[in-house]
């Protein structure tokens, strides 16, 4: 297996001016800019959380502090 530099000689990296820089001509056109991001997604709108989860959340922290206060009631009786 033969090795490969994977950083070519500046010297004969075509488009380089001497010292590293490159010249006007050479750089790509910058990236063309868009006046929205996109088109409104109408089949598929954002409805935030379904009652379901959020009830069952809901009770599983009103029981997990309802446990906590008693816990610290007991530890203060």
């Amino acid at each position: 297996m033969r090795y490969t530099n994977p950083d070519p000689d500046p010297r004969n990296t075509t488009g380089l001016e001497p010292g590293g820089s490159v010249p006007p001509g050479e750089t790509p056109p910058a990236e063309s800019s868009m006046p929205e991001a996109g088109p409104q997604e109408l089949h598929n709108p954002a409805k935030g959380w379904a009652k379901g989860p959020l009830t069952v959340i809901l009770v599983v922290v009103a029981l997990i502090a309802a446990g906590l206060l008693g816990y610290a009631l007991v530890l203060m009786l």
